[in-house]
């Protein structure tokens, strides 16, 4: 491969993802947009569901990976480069990042913070 063309990336990935190639970055950005509002809305990070969201992206790496297989011809046994294995890992880091922001917005747009009142 001579030229970078960028159709050719998104035309296989056409081939392999089908309507998840939208679906999934779509979700991505209102994750995302929803991340922000929630942030603002509380003024910062929750601690406590941070730490469950994270631990939801545990799971969601390791589904990013069972799709990853899925869509693919390959399995994880015919990784044999670093390079295929670093491909794995990033796969596995953007289910955990993505699946912990998702699930860190939706757990703040059901249950928010509530406003701490001062003892006096």
């Amino acid at each position: 491969m001579k030229d970078y063309d960028p159709m050719v990336f998104l035309a296989v990935f056409q081939e392999m993802l089908g309507p998840l190639l939208w679906i999934l970055p779509l979700l991505a950005l209102a994750a995302l947009a929803g991340l922000v509002w929630v942030w603002r809305r509380e003024g910062g990070l929750v601690s406590r569901r941070l730490v469950r969201a994270e631990l939801l992206g545990l799971l969601g790496g390791v589904l990013a990976l069972v799709l990853m297989a899925a869509v693919s011809s390959s399995g994880f046994t015919d990784a044999a480069g670093p390079a295929d294995w670093f491909l794995i890992l990033i796969v596995y880091g953007v289910g955990f990042v993505g699946t912990t922001v998702l699930a860190y917005t939706a757990m703040g747009l059901l249950w928010p913070r509530l406003p701490q009142t001062r003892a006096s």
